[in-house]
């Protein structure tokens, strides 16, 4: 099944907002119904014959037959740009300039490196795709001119399981609910949920470094690879003969996170996990988003640490986020303060064991227990905030999230100076916001601010959050904090990682390039900028 064309997931999943929300926008935010229906799809035009017939041939000959080549104009308008707000406000306006000229169904790792060296013949740009739900521009090149999507979704086996060191090794095109199923079949699990499960890839975990709700417990997707395989229109790189080493620098750690612009992941090798006999999730309520985080930190740095850890501060408690499916009912938070999540997986005695444990640490640092059935609904609801996000552009409201992540010791600064830098930007330009946050992912040294933004969408919705986005960025950097902490860096942060990361840094990444992708087709603009720093 592919993801709704002009929105996030599966059609069958939207539901509208409440009239009493919806009442709510407009009363608070000056939210005002949409002025025009977003187009259909059969309205989309998208520009023919991009590919010259030569070409078209010996990219069909690289994937092995034509049905293989898709160039009707659904494949290629489902394959434009990602899920970011903006790129849904285009996309429901028409625009196609990011669209690519055919998409390819590889059907394994020998039949990509064909296709990487005919487009390194040809001069053709090509952009990975694995299930679309990139945030910060990383399916849309940088460059303009005919590019081809290479969708690896063919490419969605489990290649092979070693239960007693245990290690699986999967196909990048596997959506992760797929890979959990095939794991299951064994007794294991990946334990990784991001909020994008449902329909991200293996690969695009990799290429992002990809964080899971359950991080706290299973750790971020770049912990969990062990070894993967790149091909690129030189050749191949495999890493990975030990679960550590001491061979020279760690190349998986040069290759996740490249997002394509090196070269495209085709299979991964992972640790795994038995799967957990029991699972609770439970809710607590903290006086204030301080005494929350500093009751977060306790946990990350003296344990015990739960499967699942996270705070929202007193804006998204109010408005009930931390559980979206109980937003406009009588299930969303009435009280003041900051709802906790705690949650616990594993055997019934090391559940249990840290379940206890870890309440009297709470309780210490302020907690009140609210029983299991906050975090039951947030478990329940935890891939929902998607649709609430399109529900609120359907109702003429603007929603867009940000993340980043710092040291413990700076999570106040950075905390606000992001939320000042959003609602003065949007306050200015006529669209005073809601302005949302929440630790998403603790560690001993630091956690994770994941921050969700609602407004009027204003005369030019895409301008008007690009302005607010900028800021953001801004007061990122100069409280200390990095760009990305999951989402990844794509041409939206672009700018601000090659100022992150320093110009040697860059130039050093560039030469990377030039040796794996020596003319520049990969993912150009994506990462790296095209121009000089």
């Amino acid at each position: 099944m592919d993801m709704l064309w002009s929105g996030w997931g599966d059609p069958a999943r939207a539901t509208p907002l409440p009239d009493t929300v919806i009442g709510l926008l407009r009363d608070l935010l000056g939210v005002k119904p949409r002025s025009a229906e977003p187009v259909g799809l059969a309205d989309i035009a998208v520009p023919e014959g991009q590919l010259e017939p030569a070409a078209h041939q010996a990219l069909v000959a690289a994937v092995g037959g034509e049905e293989f080549v898709r160039t009707d104009a659904e494949t290629r308008i489902r394959h434009t740009r990602g899920k970011s707000t903006p790129d849904l406000l285009r996309i429901r306006e028409g625009d196609v300039a990011d669209t690519p000229a055919a998409v390819l169904l590889p059907a394994d790792h020998d039949e990509v490196l064909a296709v990487l060296r005919a487009c390194a013949e040809l001069g053709l740009a090509l952009v990975p795709f694995g299930g679309g739900t990139s945030v910060v521009g990383g399916l849309a090149p940088g460059q303009r001119g005919a590019f081809v999507a290479l969708d690896l979704r063919r490419m969605d086996g489990l290649i092979a399981l070693d239960p007693v060191s245990r290690t699986a090794t999967l196909q990048a095109g596997l959506r992760a609910p797929q890979a959990e199923a095939l794991l299951a079949e064994h007794g294991f699990t990946l334990g990784h949920f991001p909020q994008s499960y449902e329909w991200a890839t293996i690969g695009g975990f990799a290429a992002t470094r990809s964080s899971g709700q359950a991080s706290a417990g299973y750790g971020r997707f770049d912990e969990m690879v062990l070894g993967l395989t790149l091909a690129t229109p030189e050749g191949t790189i495999d890493t990975g003969r030990a679960p550590r080493s001491a061979a020279g620098p760690d190349l998986r750690q040069l290759l996740l996170g490249s997002e394509g612009a090196f070269g495209v992941i085709t299979s991964v090798t992972v640790r795994i996990r038995p799967v957990p006999q029991t699972r609770v999730y439970e809710g607590w309520r903290f006086p204030s988003f301080e005494e929350g985080a500093a009751a977060l930190r306790r946990l990350a740095q003296d344990g015990p640490r739960p499967t699942v850890l996270r705070l929202s501060d007193e804006t998204e408690t109010l408005i009930g986020l931390a559980q979206p499916d109980a937003i406009g009912s009588s299930g969303a938070p009435t009280t003041a303060g900051c709802t906790a999540i705690a949650g616990y997986e594993g055997t019934e005695q090391d559940t249990s064991y840290r379940q206890e444990h870890a309440a009297a640490v709470l309780r210490e640092c302020g907690g009140i227990p609210l029983g299991e059935e906050p975090g039951e609904r947030w478990a329940h609801g935890r891939y929902s905030a998607p649709y609430l996000r399109d529900a609120l552009l359907d109702a003429g409201a603007f929603a867009e999230t940000l993340e980043t992540a710092t040291f413990w010791s700076r999570v106040p600064e950075l905390y606000a100076a992001v939320r000042d830098a959003l609602t003065t930007t949007l306050t200015e330009a006529g669209t005073p916001p809601l302005v949302m946050c929440h630790i998403s992912h603790v560690y001993e040294n630091g956690a994770s601010l994941y921050f969700t933004v609602v407004s009027a969408q204003g005369d030019d919705p895409v301008a008007h959050w690009t302005r607010a986005k900028h800021a953001a960025n801004e007061a990122i950097l100069a409280a200390g904090g990095t760009i990305t902490h999951h989402h990844g860096v794509g041409t939206d942060h672009r700018d601000w990682y090659v100022r992150e990361a320093g110009p040697l840094a860059v130039d050093a990444l560039r030469a990377v390039k030039r040796r794996l992708d020596p003319a520049g087709l990969l993912n150009p603009g994506v990462l790296l900028p095209l121009g000089p720093v």
